[in-house]
C-alpha cells in the first residue's frame, strides 16, 4: 500500500500590523460614522427617505401589496424585507412600518394599517402576526415608473439582488412628511408640511426660479403638523432661511362652560406630544398646588379625536389657569428645526428654497429619464410596425418563404435576407399571427405606426425643451394637490410665548355702549334679541340721574377701538380693554381707560376697527358740516398720550368719523333739519392729520341746524333708513337721493318739525340688516330694517320704537348679516362706522318751518291729528307717498 505524499505546510500569513492607536481609533470611528449617516439615520433628499424606509415601501410594491389590494399581514412584509434588502433586527423594520402608517405622527401616512397601530397616549402597536398593511395611495406615487429606468439600482446585502437607490418620489415627502434621526455628531429635525402649499411653492419656483423667499413665505406659512393645534410666526423665517431654528407650538384648548361653571377642553395636542404623560404632568402640578382651579380631570377622546376635559371651581378664572398650562406642560413646546439630509452622499443643511429647488432637480432628472425610456421603447416598437407592413404588403412571399425553410433559424435569416429586415422584425413577423394578416389589421397596423411615431416627436421635443419638461412637472404638482390635497391642520398666529393678554380672550361680537358724561361698557350681541318694528326694547344700561346713553356699536373684542377728542386727538384701545358689564351696570369712566387725556379733553367719537394696518382712509365730518380725509397708515403708531387726528374750528365737534377704501364710494352728510348731501369721494383729495378739512355740506340758516349723520355708501347698500329723536322713521331708495357736488345743501330725507322731532341717524341699509336703535334712558331695540316700510323722501316714516314719555332716540346702528359667526367686524356693522359720544342734542323746536325742497316737491302741510298708535303713515301723506 502506497503512502500519501506529504503536505508542506504553508508558511503562517502575518495579521498583525502595528498600527498607531490613534490613527487606527480616528479611521474606524470615521468608517463607522459614515456607515450610520449615510445607511441608516439621514434622508435622502430626493425622495425623504431613509434606507430602511425605502426597503419596506419598495418591498412592498415589489410583492404586491397595494393600496387596491386586499391587506396582508405585517409579519410577512417583515420577512420579505429582513431577507432580501435589510439585514437588521426585526423590530427596527417593524416599528419603521408603524410609523409611517400612524396618522398623528406622518402628515400624510404611506402606509394603510389595518389594526392596533399604537396610539397618541404611547400605547405600543400589536404584535406583527396581529396587524395587516398595505401601501396608501401616496405611498405610491413616490414608486411610479421605478420599473422605467429612471432610478439606479445597487446590489442587495447578499448580491442576489437588486434594489433601488432612492425611489422616483412624485410627492415632494421630505417636506409634507419631515423626518427625524440621530446619526453620529448630527441629527436631522424637519416639520412636516401641507402637501398643498408646498406645491403651490414648487409651481411658484417654476414660473418665477428667482422667486425670493418672502414670495414662497407667502404660499407655505410655516409647519402644518398632522396633530394640528397652533405655531407661532416666531423662529420660522429663520428657519427657513438658514435651515435650523427654534419653532414654538401649542395645543388646542377651548373655554366651555357645562353646568354653570367653566372647563378647559383640550381638543389637541402639539405633535409628538404623549397625551397620557401630559395628563399625569397635569395631575402632578394639581396636587402640587403648581396649577390652581382644577377640580376633575377627564379624558373623554375617542375615535374620532382628542377630548380631555379639565373641570374648574366656580371662582377659578379659566383664563388664568389655560395660561399656567402653557407655562407648566407640554401643551405648549417647542419644536427644534434641523433640515440636515443626504445631497449626493454628503450631509448638508438645507434652507426651504434650496430643498424646493433640490426636488425640482430630483423631478426633472426623473422625468427625463422616464422621457428616454418611453423614447426607446416607441422607437423599438415602431420598428417592429415597420416590419409588421412589410410583411403584409409581401404576404405571399413571406409565407413561400417560411414554407420552404427547414427551421425557424433558416426562416429568418431567409426573411432578413430578402427584405432587409433586422433581426428583431424578422422573429416579430415569424411570432406574428396569422390573424394579424387581414386587411383591417393593416389598417390597425398602419394607425398605431401613426400613434407611435407622434408620441416619438412628443418625446423627443420634451427631451430637446427645458420648457416641456418643467410643465410636466407643473401637471404632476397640480394633479397631486388636486388629489390629495388637504385644508391646514395646524393654525398659524402671532408670537404667543408671550402670552398676553389677547391671547387668552376669544374673539366675540360685543356691543358697546357710551354714555353722555362719559361711562362706557361692553355686552355680548347675543343679549339683544331681535323684535318687531314698535317694541319696547329692554334696558341695557342703568346710568345715573341726568346721564344716558348717547351712542352704540358692534365690534369683536380683539378689534381696535379709536378714541378721538373734542381737541381732535385720537387714542387706541382695544375693544377688550373696555370694561365687561351686565344689562344693569353702568359701566366704568372713560376718564379712568385714558389716563392720558388732557386737562378739558372729552371724547366725542369712537371708531372700531379691526385692522389698523390695512388699506383705506378715514373720513371725519364735523357739526358745521366740514369734512376731511386722510390715509390710514397716518394713524399705525398712536401713542399713549393720543396723536393730532384732525383740527377744529372753535365751537365745532366730531359727528362721525369712517373708513373707507374704494374711489367709488359714495358719502352722505344728513343734518338736524333734514337734509342730506350725496357726493363722490373722489371729490375729498386726502390731506394730513394736523389739517382742517373742506365744507361738505351748507347747513339751513336760521334753524340752528347741524350734522347729525355721515356714511359711506355704494351699491351694497340700496336703500337710506332716516330716524328721528321722537323714535319714528322710514326707508328710501338711495337712488331717490340725487348727487350733488360737495358743498351743497342737498335734499329732504324725512319731514321734521311735530311729531318726528329732528333727525338722528341716517343709515345705509339692505333688505337683510337689522337695525339697532338706543334711547336717551338706556333702552335697546333689535329689529329687522325690512319691517320698516319704504317710502318717498318727503313723508313722515312709522313708528320704529315706542318711547316712554321724555324718552326720545339718540343712536342706532346696523347689524349686517349673518349675525352669528360674522368674519370681520362685529355682526354686520359697517367697516370703520364711527360711533358718536356727543353732548345731550337740543330738544325738538315746537315749530319750524319747512326747508326748501330742492327736487320741487310740494312743501308738507301740516299734520291733521296726531297720528294714532296704530303706527300708519302720516295721514296726509299721498298713497304714492304711503306706499
Amino acid at each position: 500500500m502506497s503512502t500519501p505524499p506529504s503536505t508542506v505546510p504553508e508558511p503562517p500569513v502575518d495579521r498583525v500590523h502595528d498600527r498607531v492607536l490613534e490613527q487606527e481609533m480616528h479611521h474606524s470611528y470615521i468608517d463607522y460614522a459614515m456607515s450610520v449617516i449615510v445607511g441608516r439615520a439621514l434622508p435622502l433628499v430626493g425622495d425623504g427617505l431613509k434606507p430602511v424606509h425605502r426597503r419596506i415601501l419598495w418591498s412592498m410594491w415589489e410583492s404586491g401589496a397595494t393600496h387596491d389590494r386586499a391587506f396582508r399581514k405585517s409579519a410577512r412584509t417583515v420577512g420579505d424585507v429582513l431577507g432580501k434588502y435589510h439585514p437588521h433586527g426585526d423590530m427596527a423594520v417593524y416599528d419603521a412600518l408603524v410609523r409611517m402608517a400612524q396618522s398623528f405622527s406622518l402628515r400624510y401616512p404611506l402606509i394603510d394599517g389595518q389594526g392596533n397601530f399604537g396610539s397618541i397616549d404611547g400605547d405600543s402597536p400589536a404584535a406583527m402576526r396581529y396587524t395587516e398593511a398595505r401601501l396608501s395611495a401616496i405611498a405610491e406615487e413616490l414608486l411610479l415608473d421605478i420599473e422605467k429606468e429612471t432610478v439606479e439600482w445597487i446590489d442587495n446585502f447578499d448580491g442576489t439582488l437588486k434594489e433601488p437607490l432612492l425611489l422616483p418620489s412624485k410627492v415632494p415627502n421630505l417636506l409634507v412628511n419631515g423626518s427625524a434621526g440621530i446619526a453620529v455628531g448630527m441629527a436631522t429635525n424637519m416639520p412636516p408640511h401641507n402637501l398643498g402649499e408646498v406645491a403651490d411653492a414648487l409651481l411658484l419656483l417654476l414660473a418665477h426660479p428667482d422667486a425670493s423667499l418672502d414670495d414662497v413665505m407667502k404660499v407655505v406659512p410655516g409647519p402644518d403638523f398632522p396633530t394640528g393645534g397652533y405655531v407661532s410666526t416666531e423662529g420660522i423665517r429663520e428657519a427657513y432661511e438658514t435651515g435650523r431654528g427654534m419653532i414654538h407650538i401649542r395645543g388646542s384648548a377651548e373655554i366651555r362652560e357645562r353646568g354653570g361653571k367653566d372647563e378647559i377642553v383640550i381638543t389637541e395636542t402639539p405633535y409628538e406630544v404623549n397625551k397620557a404623560a401630559l395628563l399625569e404632568l397635569i395631575a402632578d402640578l394639581v396636587k402640587g398646588k403648581r396649577i390652581d382651579g382644577i377640580t376633575d380631570l377627564r379624558d373623554e377622546s375617542d375615535r374620532h379625536g382628542t377630548s380631555v376635559v379639565l373641570e374648574l371651581r366656580r371662582d377659578a378664572p379659566a383664563e388664568i389657569v389655560l395660561n399656567r398650562l402653557y407655562e407648566h406642560t407640554p401643551l405648549e413646546t417647542s419644536f427644534g428645526v434641523i433640515n440636515l439630509c443626504l445631497v449626493e452622499g454628503h450631509p448638508r443643511v438645507l434652507p426651504l428654497l434650496e430643498l424646493l429647488a433640490l426636488h425640482l432637480d430630483h423631478r426633472r432628472t426623473i422625468l427625463t429619464r422616464r422621457t428616454k425610456f418611453d423614447l426607446k421603447k416607441t422607437e423599438e416598437r415602431l420598428h417592429l410596425l415597420e416590419g409588421f407592413l412589410t410583411a403584409i404588403d409581401h404576404i405571399d412571399e413571406v409565407i413561400r418563404i417560411i414554407r420552404r425553410s427547414k427551421d425557424v433559424q433558416v426562416a429568418e435569416t431567409n426573411l432578413m435576407g430578402k427584405f432587409l429586415l433586422s433581426s428583431e422584425q424578422a422573429k416579430a413577423i415569424l411570432d406574428m399571427r396569422l390573424a394579424r394578416l387581414t386587411a383591417l389589421e393593416r389598417e390597425a397596423v398602419e394607425k398605431e405606426k401613426a400613434e407611435k411615431e407622434a408620441l416619438a416627436k412628443h418625446l423627443k421635443a420634451i427631451l430637446a425643451s427645458p420648457k416641456l419638461l418643467d410643465q410636466l412637472v407643473a401637471d404632476e404638482l397640480a394633479d397631486l394637490k388636486k388629489r390629495f390635497g388637504d385644508p391646514r391642520r395646524t393654525r398659524i398666529v402671532p408670537a404667543f410665548t408671550e402670552r398676553t393678554l389677547e391671547d387668552l380672550i376669544p374673539d366675540t361680537d360685543v356691543v358697546v355702549l357710551v354714555t353722555r358724561d362719559g361711562y362706557v361698557k361692553r355686552l355680548p350681541l347675543d343679549q339683544y334679541r331681535r323684535q318687531r318694528r314698535g317694541g319696547r326694547g329692554l334696558i341695557q344700561m342703568e346710568t345715573k340721574e341726568e346721564d344716558f346713553v348717547i351712542r352704540t356699536f358692534v365690534t369683536r373684542t380683539h378689534s381696535d377701538v379709536l378714541f378721538l377728542t373734542n381737541l381732535g386727538r385720537v387714542y387706541q384701545l382695544k375693544a377688550y380693554e373696555l370694561p365687561e358689564g351686565s344689562r344693569h351696570s353702568k359701566g366704568k369712566a372713560v376718564i379712568n381707560l385714558l389716563p392720558k387725556l388732557k386737562e378739558g379733553e372729552r371724547v366725542q367719537t369712537l371708531l372700531p376697527l379691526r385692522d389698523l394696518a390695512s388699506e383705506g382712509s378715514l373720513i371725519f365730518a364735523t357739526r358745521k358740516g366740514l369734512v376731511k380725509r386722510t390715509t390710514l397708515d397716518q394713524y399705525q403708531n398712536i401713542r399713549t398720550n393720543g396723536i393730532q387726528a384732525v383740527l377744529l374750528e372753535e365751537g365745532d365737534e366730531l359727528v362721525d368719523v369712517s373708513l373707507v377704501t374704494g374711489e367709488t364710494t359714495e358719502l352722505v352728510l344728513a343734518t338736524q333739519a333734514g337734509q342730506l348731501v350725496r357726493f363722490l369721494l373722489s371729490e375729498l383729495r386726502p390731506m394730513g392729520r394736523a389739517t382742517y378739512g373742506v365744507i361738505g355740506v351748507r347747513l339751513s340758516e336760521g334753524k340752528d341746524d347741524r350734522v347729525v349723520a355721515m356714511a359711506p355708501v355704494n351699491e351694497r347698500f340700496p336703500m337710506l333708513l332716516s330716524l328721528t329723536t321722537t323714535g319714528y322713521g322710514k326707508r328710501s331708495p338711495t337712488a331717490d337721493y340725487r348727487r350733488t357736488r360737495r358743498g351743497a345743501k342737498g335734499v329732504r330725507t324725512i319731514k321734521t318739525g311735530g311729531r318726528n322731532g329732528t333727525v338722528v341717524a341716517v343709515l345705509p341699509t339692505t333688505d337683510a340688516s337689522e337695525v339697532l336703535v338706543t334711547t336717551q334712558h338706556g333702552i335697546t331695540i333689535r329689529m329687522a330694517v325690512k319691517g320698516i316700510r319704504s317710502q318717498a323722501r318727503n313723508t313722515l316714516g312709522v313708528r320704529v320704537i315706542r318711547l316712554d314719555e321724555g324718552d326720545t332716540v339718540r343712536d342706532a346702528v346696523i347689524l349686517e348679516p349673518p349675525i352669528e359667526g360674522l368674519v370681520g367686524e362685529g355682526s354686520g356693522e359697517k367697516p370703520g362706522r364711527a360711533v358718536k359720544a356727543t353732548p345731550e342734542a337740543p330738544e325738538p323746536p315746537a315749530d319750524e318751518d319747512e326747508a326748501e325742497d330742492e327736487e320741487g316737491e310740494e312743501p308738507r302741510k301740516k299734520p291733521g291729528k296726531e297720528d294714532s298708535d296704530d303706527d300708519t303713515e302720516d295721514d296726509n301723506a299721498s298713497p304714492a307717498q304711503a306706499r
